[in-house]
């Protein structure tokens, strides 16, 4: 109820925005087959609208070099994709009457070009909050995004907010035990970054969107996840949010292939109490052109950490640029009040007229706490 008055009162609060949609939600069942476990999205989602989708995200992220690549992964396909992905996608690719490889490059193809902004936070009560904004270059995939309960003996194991037709996740928690997102590290060449990935299934490295759902059905708690996050060889860079349901539990890491680069945790006795990234390492300035992080700064310090909630962190999400014309979805989410995890959509992307309206808008609302 609180989250619906918040949205209802969003316009009246700041400078024009598009509106926001809530994506359907689809409960997927880990107790059944793998191949069995995504027919729900059949009730949700159009199948000749999300192959002929499917095909535009295909054209226009993956060279056609890799068709002819996927091939032997796709023949053998138990060989290269560990369970219970290879038969979740064997599953996608019956229910939607699709072509086997165009599934498998869909799939990879999800995990180029994440731009996203991610942050945590920790209140004065050591309650935390984590949002993060996904951003991609296809617009399509609005109207793609779905929220996931995954169940497991009839009940919630863990959620996250997707999009139809993909295993993996960049966004979710653990109810009273974690959330994760994942930001794309860097501006890798997509030919490099295919033939990374090429290379990698040969010797097993994750996706970074296939650990986050593993993580978040496996750990045990914050500090579990932050290990597996850590050292679990990957296919490319990234950098994993992590939160927890204590005081303290917040932390960036920074991945390279093998391993960690660099651990950023919250530090409130210092300071510290929220962290901010995007798509580039903390230590090192962004882009000239690219203001998400400051931006992202400057509001949280405005709020201040009395302040901080889940309602006056999803305004800072709303901030251009950082929500901007590429941003897909907003998600808000704290692992100790897993009840109030929430995803919206925007359906033409952010287009505020004026920052320091927003900002304003920011400082605001506090009242609806």
């Amino acid at each position: 109820m609180e989250w619906t008055v918040v949205l209802l009162l969003l316009p009246l609060l700041g400078p024009p925005c598009r509106a926001q949609v809530a994506p359907p939600t689809v409960s997927i069942s880990l107790d059944e087959e793998p191949e069995e476990r995504w027919k729900p999205l059949l009730k949700v989602f159009d199948v000749a609208y999300l192959n002929k989708a499917a095909a535009a995200i295909i054209d226009s992220t993956v060279p056609k070099w890799v068709h002819h690549l996927i091939v032997p992964i796709v023949n053998s396909l138990e060989k290269y994709i560990p369970p219970p992905y290879a038969g979740e996608i064997r599953g996608l690719a019956s229910h939607f009457g699709g072509n086997l490889t165009d599934i498998v490059i869909l799939n990879f193809a999800y995990e180029v070009s994440a731009f996203c902004t991610s942050i945590i936070t920790q209140d004065k009560s050591g309650n935390i909050y984590h949002g993060r904004n996904l951003d991609y270059p296809h617009p399509v995939l609005r109207n793609m995004t779905l929220n996931v309960i995954f169940m497991k003996n009839g009940k919630m194991a863990y959620q996250g907010t997707t999009f139809a037709g993909y295993v993996g996740l960049w966004t979710g928690q653990s109810p009273k035990k974690i959330t994760i997102s994942g930001d794309q590290r860097g501006t890798e060449h997509w030919w490099n970054w295919w033939k990374n990935v090429a290379s990698a299934l040969l010797v097993h490295a994750s996706p970074v969107s296939w650990l986050v759902r593993e993580t978040l059905e496996e750990a045990e708690d914050f500090q579990d996840a932050v290990i597996r996050l850590s050292k679990t060889p990957l296919i490319t860079g990234v950098y994993y949010i992590v939160g927890g349901v204590r005081p303290g539990e917040g932390v960036i890491i920074t991945r390279d292939r093998k391993g960690p680069v660099d651990i950023w945790p919250l530090d409130p006795m210092y300071d510290g109490w929220f962290r901010v990234e995007t798509n580039f390492d903390h230590w090192l300035p962004p882009p000239p052109s690219d203001h998400r992080r400051q931006v992202a700064n400057d509001a949280l310090k405005s709020i201040g950490q009395k302040r901080i909630n889940s309602y006056s962190l999803y305004q800072v999400l709303t901030l251009s640029p950082v929500c901007n014309r590429g941003t897909i979805y907003s998600t808000v989410m704290s692992a100790k009040s897993a009840e109030k995890y929430m995803t919206v959509v925007w359906p033409k992307g952010c287009r505020y007229t004026n920052n320091t309206d927003s900002l304003l808008t920011v400082q605001g609302a506090q009242t609806f706490h």
